[in-house]
């Protein structure tokens, strides 16, 4: 069910096959042949939708947020739970891997609550319940894991406490009331003028009896706000613009009680709330960075009988410092020392010290009766979530770059660190920038940029990090304006060489810096180190493109100066007048094209040929000997990238501006094989990274939206596309983006739903598309064929139909899937093997440390060995052997001595 929902919320339920192929037409010898509407919309046939093929073609998913929600400790601190999308993902607290993962919801994860263990001996529990955008409750034993209900309020879940777990685990010789939880929803405001408009909701649900509390409503908010709920269970509060609302929870609870509440007020908004877990104290935050601590809340309204309440009422106000107007609080005092607001609060379980982070990237522990602070500083990205277990020396910190980190306590030690997919970036578009990852494709990572100045070396097949390279260290700076980016990053095709390029903006016009650095990876560690550092490579211009040669080690750079420039890797190490030179990058030739600027560069499959994009035309160069060979093409428009299609003949380019063009070249016959009219952004190697480029593209998405006006779609349609090639010399990819539902009619907004994006599959001799599947999230997103090794791919997928390419698709929120693109309606889905720690397994002794033994085959091979046959090179074999059996060296030196002795033999006459 969850893979299944899957597939239909990234690739959509339209896809559309072509089974007819048809034959390629005779180009030779006729002109540059252009595709338009009309041709194309006699050619192509819509397809009944199938999402049946997507799931049989589907292999793999991962790439999700592990930051979309606070994540959640089991009682006994040995596993930790986090939403990851659509599920919910276990992880081991002492290996940092992922032991299993709970499947079912169709949405979001919004909320996980942990059953409280009532006994020490019940810590070994492992049950939760789970809320969701999907409007469903469901309850799970992890352990296993099993699903053991689902509740179905028809509302999308935002956030959910269920305060009578506590309440009841702590009075487990009373009879057990029904269990109620109350939960933040959305629905649609049929007073807002904005037809998506939403408004949020406190509502109540009985999860006993699986419905919600008819008619009970606690709260309305303009949008759904998150709950917190004391670890008593006591009281629960959101916090709602200027303003906190706070509940408090009877003993027993039912669906009728009306629960008692109170208001605090601030005069700036609040981000986030935190309750004291024995005392009546709440802290909250704001978006300037204050800590606001409210103490002695409720004794009003909260108050055990009305007579109090009334004595209370008559007390003097003047003796309440810090609370404002009427609010129900004996004192209010603020904290100030961050600079911008505060995302995460949260008391310590003895209610000593309170935790607050933000957007400085630095975790904050302050002595609540003192105000006293300390610091776990350079964390390097802003804080997110602070998580506490029941074990207290165990805690964990979200952080904004997809990362957790366990902590231990009270030192505050890092411990282990589980890292998701780095988030796209927020960095301004300037001249030359990337797309923000490029892919290995015969290991199957993918480079990703990340805003802290590094590089993450992310695995596809394993869904988990493998390592991080800094570019430029520099501390994370919130609040300063951004002042160093990386722009460009690329890897050869053996992924064992990456290059980058880092710009260091101009200050009011001065100071701005382009570096471009080779990293070599380790052969023993697998780790990128600095191999050279080049300032200023090309005349003080922006770097275009990198291109690495496929076969050798060298590498090409060019600018928007007019100049390219060929990089070789220096293998020995010389000695040159007694000083030692280091092995590097060295600049091995210079060239240039009529002073025009170059804009992309691509090497031949076998490396012999360099092209250089030089505004309209292409240049051909003999890379070895830097000379040019020949110059094609004549665009409307200044091209912008290149790209050659395996090892066949083919290469296309891409350009934009008033008459922009796709062009696929015959490399034989210097000459346009077939061209579409577009608009281009982008297009880098297939064996650096993934083409991107903005277009209009309407012949190539008909065959998935043949229903809709032809004439319309033509004339309106804007695409933004990635393309990749695949080493079979025929096959190209190409991730296409739709137009805007606003564009379309109402039954085509329902149609497509969510859906912004298009993969075509093409065959390079024929421009119709042999496969196409609708996605999500296809800006910033890209595309690449991934060329595995079959032995390998089996070891991470359990499938017996693994292919050895295969078609992967990161979207603009770096979620990804990889699967076959070729795989027959028999092909089925494949599952990643599951990666269980020690401690899970019940391993003790030998195996805890080595492993389980193999198990060895008890029947022996019954055929008897061959003769033992004399060695005709004995010398070979003589000194085989462990050294404790070899004989005395003076024994075996004569024998070695006859060995290399031939035998001359004595002829009769």
């Amino acid at each position: 069910m969850g893979m299944y929902n899957f597939v239909e919320n990234i690739f959509g339920v339209g896809t559309e096959r072509i089974l007819e192929k048809r034959q390629r037409t005779a180009r030779d010898g006729l002109p540059e042949k252009r595709f338009d509407a009309s041709e194309m919309k006699s050619r192509l046939r819509p397809s009944c939708p199938g999402p049946a093929l997507e799931e049989e073609r589907l292999m793999l998913k991962g790439g999700r947020s592990f930051i979309s929600s606070p994540p959640a400790f089991s009682n006994d601190a040995k596993k930790l739970l986090i939403c990851t999308g659509n599920t919910v993902s276990v992880f081991s607290t002492s290996t940092g891997l992922q032991i299993t993962e709970l499947e079912g919801h169709t949405a979001l994860v919004s909320s996980i609550v942990i059953a409280p263990a009532s006994t020490p001996a019940s810590k070994i529990l492992c049950y939760c319940w789970t809320a969701s955008l999907d409007g469903t409750i469901r309850h799970w034993d992890f352990s296993v894991p099993e699903l053991m209900k689902k509740i179905d309020i028809r509302f999308p879940i935002y956030s959910m406490v269920i305060p009578s777990l506590f309440i009841q685990s702590m009075e487990t010789q009373e009879k057990t009331h029904d269990l109620f939880a109350y939960v933040s929803t959305a629905e649609a405001n049929q007073q807002d003028k904005q037809p998506n408009a939403l408004h949020g909701k406190i509502r109540k649900c009985n999860l006993t009896k699986s419905r919600l509390a008819g008619g009970v409503t606690l709260a309305e908010t303009p949008k759904p706000e998150f709950i917190s709920i004391c670890s008593s269970g006591n009281y629960f509060g959101i916090q709602d613009k200027r303003k906190i609302r706070i509940w408090k929870v009877p003993a027993k609870d039912s669906e009728r009680h009306d629960l008692k509440k109170i208001r605090l007020h601030h005069t700036k908004k609040l981000t986030t709330l935190a309750f004291h877990p024995t005392k009546r104290i709440v802290a909250a935050g704001d978006v300037t960075g204050r800590i606001l601590i409210w103490r002695g809340f409720g004794n009003k309204a909260f108050s055990l009988s009305d007579k109090l309440i009334k004595e209370a009422l008559t007390s003097n106000d003047d003796e309440r410092p810090g609370v404002r107007g009427d609010d129900d609080a004996d004192s209010c005092t603020t904290w100030h020392w961050h600079s911008a607001e505060v995302k995460l609060l949260l008391f310590s379980s003895d209610g000593a010290y309170l935790y607050s982070g933000g957007k400085e990237g630095v975790l904050v522990v302050w002595q609540l009766d003192t105000g006293k602070k300390k610091f776990l500083p350079r964390i390097g990205s802003p804080l997110q979530f602070f998580t506490t277990s029941l074990d207290p020396s165990l805690s964990s910190v979200s952080c904004a770059d997809n990362q957790i980190h366990l902590l231990k306590m009270p030192s505050m030690k890092i411990l282990k660190s589980i890292a998701g997919i780095k988030l796209p970036c927020s960095v301004p578009e300037i001249k030359g920038s990337c797309s923000g990852f490029a892919f290995d494709y015969t290991s199957g990572l993918v480079a990703v940029c990340a805003e802290n100045y590094c590089i993450q070396l992310y695995s596809l097949f394993d869904d988990r990090e493998i390592s991080q390279v800094q570019i430029c260290e520099r501390n994370h700076q919130p609040g300063d304006e951004l002042t160093v980016m990386v722009t460009l990053v690329a890897l050869s095709l053996d992924g064992c060489v990456m290059g980058t390029v880092e710009t260091r903006l101009p200050e009011e016009g001065i100071g701005g810096l382009v570096s471009l650095k080779f990293w070599t990876r380790g052969q023993q560690n697998k780790d990128f180190s600095l191999s050279t550092i080049v300032y200023e490579p090309l005349r003080e211009s922006d770097i275009s493109a990198i291109a690495f040669h496929p076969t050798s080690r060298m590498a090409v750079s060019t600018s928007y100066g007019g100049d390219f420039k060929v990089w070789i890797h220096n293998h020995e190490i010389r000695r040159k007048d007694q000083m030692l030179q280091k092995t590097g990058w060295t600049c091995h030739a210079v060239g240039s094209y009529k002073k025009k600027p170059l804009t992309a560069a691509a090497f031949s499959a076998d490396g012999s040929v360099l092209a250089v994009a030089a505004e309209t035309v292409i240049t051909l160069w003999d890379p070895e000997k830097n000379v040019l060979v020949a110059v094609i093409g004549n665009s409307l428009e200044p091209i912008e990238s290149l790209s050659f299609l395996g090892k066949s003949e083919h290469l296309v380019s891409t350009s934009r501006g008033s008459n922009p063009q796709v062009s696929v070249w015959s490399m034989s016959k210097l000459s346009v094989s077939w061209s579409y009219k577009l608009h281009a952004e982008g297009l880098d190697l297939w064996i650096n990274s993934a083409l991107s480029f903005l277009s209009q593209f309407p012949c190539a998405i008909l065959s998935t939206l043949a229903f809709f006006d032809f004439d319309t779609l033509s004339n309106n349609i804007r695409l933004h596309a990635a393309l990749t090639c695949s080493l079979d010399d025929s096959s190209f990819a190409v991730l296409a983006r739709l137009p805007e539902s606003s564009k379309l009619t109402e039954s085509n907004e329902t149609t497509l739903q969510s859906k912004d994006g298009a993969i075509l599959l093409f065959n390079v001799g024929d421009p119709v598309p042999v496969a196409t599947w609708f996605v999500e999230k296809s800006r910033g997103g890209g595309l690449s064929f991934l060329h595995t090794n079959r032995a390998s791919s089996d070891d991470k997928i359990s499938d017996e139909n693994s292919a050895s390419v295969l078609l992967a698709y990161l979207n603009g929120d770096h979620e990804y899937v990889v699967f076959n693109p070729y795989g027959k309606q028999e092909g089925g889905v494949a599952h990643r093997r599951s990666i269980v720690g020690l401690e899970e397994t019940g391993q003790i002794g030998y195996s805890s440390i080595y492993g389980e033994l193999s198990e060895f085959e008890l029947k022996r091979n019954q055929t008897q060995p061959g003769p033992l046959v004399p060695s005709e090179r004995p010398w070979e074999t003589i000194f085989s052997g462990p050294s404790h059996s070899l004989p005395p060296l003076t024994k075996l030196c004569s024998s070695f001595l006859e060995s290399l002795l031939e035998k001359r033999t004595v002829v009769v006459e």
